[in-house]
Parts: structure tokens; sequence; C-alpha cells
């Protein structure tokens, strides 16, 4: 189908079989499909719409889902791509003052008006490179993506199935680059460059000169998976170093407040924890938790009072008491296998907190979920499921 085409309402409500609480599943077509990653703001049209990315008719596309109607109209038309210039929108970003996201295409990073489905090329990476995740600084004025040598010459790279060839790259230490591309194509800079390999160059979500970016590669093996870089000053520095042989962090986020960064990791003789810091590693709160499965790895929160997590096969919530998180309650079940990066749940809250997107490939394919979220103290507690 072409852009513009509208699917008619595939949603579905159930009450979870775990906790009782009302889930809604916006997507069942037979291809998978996906919301945003946790780091972007998916929502957008005054909250209500949605941007997705779904695999339909042999092509994998944008789409817009009316969270009222549950209409699904697709934005994008695009011709598939071999690896590893693959079609996807794991790395897709929305521009927060304006009706566009960006998305890369090949070498190309377009932008999409979310109103018109018109697009427009806004810069085109190197020959020899490839991507990673995109975001939008704060003013809407710039989209950051970092780029690295591509290493798909030397050896098998399949990153989003199985993180093939993820290990070698970061040992590889690929030339890699944060480039800050104007959203009206006008300029384009280098703002960082190393041989590290980099990644999930995040923006303040207040301070347009303010990013996190990452190295990539094992968490326990990168000398640090965390760092901060000032867009005016040129400095970047380290955001919660690692403090013992073996301690791994990361899946960093931003607070909505623009200077709290979110993160869990594990420590090698205490175990798994969550907390937050301020980019200029102040004011560090650090909670254990108790380790359930492998499945998990993704923590998200709009500030330090209420935190949304995917530990074992449930999506599940920490309040803050005043004191600590206390014990996680279970909001609702997603039972996702994480086989591929695409159907990794991935839970975001909205901005006030009511609501929760996730994916799940519970029924075979991927397939994005929306969740309100009740009273806290309404929900089971998380050990009392296992």
């Amino acid at each position: 189908m072409s852009a513009g085409h509208i699917y008619p309402s595939e949603r579905r409500t159930f009450a979870d079989p775990r906790t009782g609480v009302e889930v809604t599943q916006l997507t069942a077509y037979p291809g998978n499909s996906h919301h945003l990653y946790f780091t972007e703001y998916g929502w957008y049209d005054g909250e209500k719409r949605l941007l997705i990315s779904s695999e339909r008719d042999g092509a994998v596309n944008l789409f817009s889902v009316e969270l009222a109607t549950g209409e699904i109209t697709q934005l994008t038309d695009l011709t598939p791509l071999p690896l590893p210039r693959e079609v996807e929108f794991v790395r897709a970003c929305i521009n927060p003052v304006q009706p566009e996201a960006y998305f890369w295409y090949g070498y190309e990073l377009r932008a999409l008006n979310l109103q018109t489905a018109a697009q427009r090329t806004i810069y085109r990476m190197p020959d020899g490179f490839d991507v990673s995740m995109t975001s939008c600084s704060a003013d809407g004025k710039f989209v950051y993506s970092s780029i690295a040598e591509d290493m798909s010459k030397h050896f098998k790279v399949d990153l989003l199935r199985g993180y093939v060839g993820f290990a070698e790259t970061w040992a590889a230490h690929p030339l890699s680059r944060i480039v800050q591309v104007a959203t009206d194509g006008s300029a384009t800079k280098v703002v960082w460059e190393e041989n590290n390999w980099i990644g999930h160059a995040n923006a303040s979500p207040r301070f347009p000169h303010l990013l996190t970016f990452c190295h990539e590669g094992p968490w326990d093996k990168v000398e640090n998976r965390v760092w901060g870089l000032n867009i005016d000053t040129g400095e970047a520095w380290k955001i919660r170093p690692r403090e013992a042989e073996g301690e791994i962090v990361g899946h960093e986020y931003w607070h909505a407040d623009g200077v709290t960064v979110g993160y869990h990791g594990r420590h090698p003789q205490r175990g798994d924890f969550f907390g937050h810091v301020r980019y200029d590693n102040t004011g560090r709160v650090e909670v254990a938790f108790e380790h359930i499965d492998s499945n998990h790895g993704h923590f998200h929160s709009n500030d330090t009072s209420l935190v949304i997590s995917d530990v074992g096969p449930m999506i599940d919530l920490w309040r803050w008491n005043g004191t600590d998180y206390g014990a996680a309650r279970a909001l609702c079940s997603h039972d996702s296998s994480f086989k591929i990066q695409q159907v990794h749940a991935h839970p975001r809250l909205n901005r006030d907190a009511t609501q929760a997107v996730f994916c799940s490939d519970r029924d075979g394919y991927g397939n994005v979920y929306v969740v309100g979220v009740p009273d806290f103290a309404e929900l089971p507690l998380l050990s009392a499921l296992y």
C-alpha cells in the first residue's frame, strides 16, 4: 500500500491474565510492528496519535495510529533495502516542537512531515559508514546521530537479530562521529569524533546543548558506557563511571527535566540495580532489585517518582516512597521473546505517566500495546507472581 492508505482498527482490549489490568493491543497484522525505541517519545498531535513501525505487504514503513479510533494511517512507502542498509525504524525520532519525524533510509537521513507525509532528505552519510539512533534537540533545530565505520565488509554484522558482530565491532574500534544536522537541511556539523564505537546519541529534552552518548560494545568490556557532551564547548565526560571490575551500566535515558539521566546495571558483588544521576554526576540514587531472569533490560521514568521496566515476562512499576522505591508492582504481562530488537518490550511512559506503551511478540509477531497506569497500591506485588 502507499502513503495515505488507512487500515481499519485492529485493536482489541483484554484483561491481563496476571494482574487484571485492561490492556489494549493496537496492531494485529501478520508482520512485526513496534513503537519507537524507549528513549524516544512516540505520542504526537496532542497525544492523540502514536508513531509506529509496521511490516506490511512485504515492506517496513512508518504508520500513525489514531488512539481514539484505532485507525492506522500509512505515512511512508519505502522500497526494502538489503543489509546493512535495511529499512527499520528502531532508530527514528520525532521533533518535539513541530510535526516531523526523522529516520535513516540507506545513506540518507530523511525528514517526514507527520501531517502531509511529505519527505525530504536533510543529510547524506559518507560512504563507508553505518548508522545509529537519531535524537532531536529540545528546540527542534537539530537532529543528532552517531555514525561509525561500516564493519560488514570485514565480518558479518546483523545487530538487530542476535547482535551478530557486536563484540567484533567493539574490538575493531571503528572511527565514529556524532553529527549535528539542521532540521531545515541547511547545515551539518561533526560535533564529536573518536576511534571507539559510539551509539545512542540522546539529546536532552530541555537543554539544546546537552547530549549523552555511549561507547557501544559488551557492557562489561567497554571502558565506560555513558558519556555526556556539551555541544557549545566540545567537552565530553563520563557519566556514572564504572566503580568495580565487571560492573555494567547502560540503557541510559533522560528524565523530562533534561538534567537527570536514568539507567540500570549490575555490580559483580551487589547484583542488579537501577538508578539516576544528574548529567554532572551529582545527586546519584541507586536501588537494588531482584534479578528474575535474563529477559529484562529497559527502565524508563519521567522523573524520580515512578519507574517502569520489563523485568522477566512482566511490565512492572516502582514508586518512590520518600526513602526508597520499595517493592515493585506488576502492571501487566508482556511475555515477549526478545529474539530481535524490534520485539523487545521497550516500555515507555507518556508525559503524565497515565499510560504506557510496549511491544510483544507473545502471539508470534511483534505488536504494539498500550496500557493505562492505575493506582499503584491496587497492583499486585511483582514478587507475588513468582
